[in-house]
């Protein structure tokens, strides 16, 4: 995607994350009075006047502090400032200027971008004496806002949008497929999407915890646009103590009501644990197209009966979701890392596959032909025809003479016929039942 970049620097607690939501218009990134919240670099889309742009929130930055955290977030932040188009380097209009906005403006200078100097905090409409003292960072005028009022937004993004590059494309894209990694904590899913985009993205350490915001990365995949995003792992109730944790677990649930595809990345020196058949039932309830993928494949001691075994073992524990294919990978030695791309296209295609009414009721005739509908003292069901009403994901109705005599496992069979004819590998099939006249 050739789109305009916009990025968010700044030193922490500044209202960083606080403008991203406002710039892109719901809660995205997890805004808290905790430094270091946002830990990685948060992709979205936003739009003035009609122009779209990728708007990427940063950690904060702290250049003076070198622990592994901090030495992460610095690495983020510099790849989005060299991403990007425009920088808006944000400072608290309270505190007033500090030494580590004066650090912070100095990395900027150096990178030879343009820069808009944003004064967040500013909740009154007459400008006070003391943001002048940020002239000191000669960057010019500073926009003044209030990213929690909604204050001076609009000026600033009048001010943005002037200096993207003529080359740039502005229009929105309907087409691109969201991906969501869902999986417990430390199963590997910022390890895989770094693995995919061939850069650390997504910060990954053995700390847990460490993704909290879901997070977006653009990709394309034999030309298919997809936006990747990255979610933390769900624990168990007992274990989230903090509100940035209860945050991130509605984070994780939003980010999979929003996603088209979602891969359950799967621990496999852990096997399916109660935490990923939730997150993934969450999922298949929600009609999402699903892939398992069982990362850290290379470090597990095989035999020729191991994949069999565990692949049994994922059938048996996730027998909602048996259409689902699973794929066996290694985010560190890239084993399969292809195959599961190539998956991507291939269920996306399933989501999006429309089965025409004709063909449909050949397969369901043919289907009450070897297999008659359940009966009850002496009435039986009858299917009159059917109809796909919609894909993403694919919907069909049934008109038929009596709910009451349409079993579930009469429809899971018709389902099945269905899946004989044209696979829908990935897809759930969702039904709706109707009696004739209604």
């Amino acid at each position: 995607m050739n789109r305009a970049v916009v990025c968010i620097v700044g030193r922490p607690n500044v209202g960083k994350s606080t403008l991203f939501n406002r710039l892109v218009g719901r809660r995205i990134a997890i805004t808290e009075d905790t430094p270091g919240v946002t830990r990685d670099r948060i992709y979205s889309v936003g739009e003035w006047l009609g122009k779209y742009f990728t708007l990427i929130d940063t950690g904060g930055l702290e250049p003076d502090k070198d622990d592994i955290m901090m030495s992460n977030i610095k690495k983020q932040a510099q790849i989005a400032i060299d991403t990007a188009d425009v920088i808006l380097f944000v400072v608290d209009g309270l505190e007033g200027l500090t030494s580590v906005d004066r650090e912070v403006g100095e990395i900027l200078r150096k990178s030879g971008k343009e820069v808009i100097l944003v004064c967040n905090k500013i909740d009154t409409s007459t400008t006070p004496d003391d943001i002048y003292e940020f002239y000191e960072l000669g960057m010019g005028e500073p926009i003044v806002i209030s990213a929690e009022q909604a204050l001076g937004i609009g000026d600033l993004l009048d001010r943005v949008i002037e200096y993207f590059p003529e080359d740039k494309e502005t229009e929105n894209n309907d087409d691109i497929v969201r991906v969501t990694f869902i999986g417990k904590p430390n199963a590997g899913k910022s390890s895989i999407i770094n693995y995919i985009l061939g850069e650390e993205r997504l910060i990954v350490t053995d700390i847990p915890g460490t993704t909290r915001d879901s997070i977006d990365s653009y990709f394309t995949y034999k030309e298919n646009e997809y936006i990747f995003v990255d979610t933390a792992g769900l624990r168990r109730k007992r274990s989230i103590y903090e509100n940035v944790e209860r945050y991130s677990v509605v984070r994780t649930l939003t980010a999979i009501d929003r996603a088209d595809l979602c891969v359950l990345v799967v621990d496999a020196t852990e096997g399916i644990t109660e935490q990923d058949s939730k997150v993934v039932g969450y999922a298949h309830d929600n009609g999402k197209g699903i892939i398992i993928a069982v990362n850290k494949w290379d470090i597990v001691d095989k035999d020729d009966k191991t994949y069999l075994e565990f692949e049994k073992d994922i059938r048996s524990n996730l027998g909602f979701i048996n259409y689902a294919p699973i794929v066996f990978v290694s985010a560190i030695t890239g084993l399969r890392i292809n195959k599961l791309l190539d998956l991507l296209n291939v269920v996306n295609n399933n989501y999006n596959l429309r089965i025409s009414t004709g063909v449909l009721n050949d397969i369901i005739n043919q289907a009450v032909l070897m297999n008659q509908p359940p009966s009850d003292k002496g009435r039986r069901g009858r299917i009159y025809y059917g109809t796909q009403i919609s894909v993403r994901p694919p919907k069909f109705v049934l008109f038929i003479n009596d709910k009451e005599l349409m079993h579930f496992t009469y429809i899971r069979y018709i389902e099945n016929q269905i899946r004989n004819h044209f696979g829908f590998s990935g897809v759930p099939i969702q039904f709706e039942l109707r009696e004739k006249g209604e």
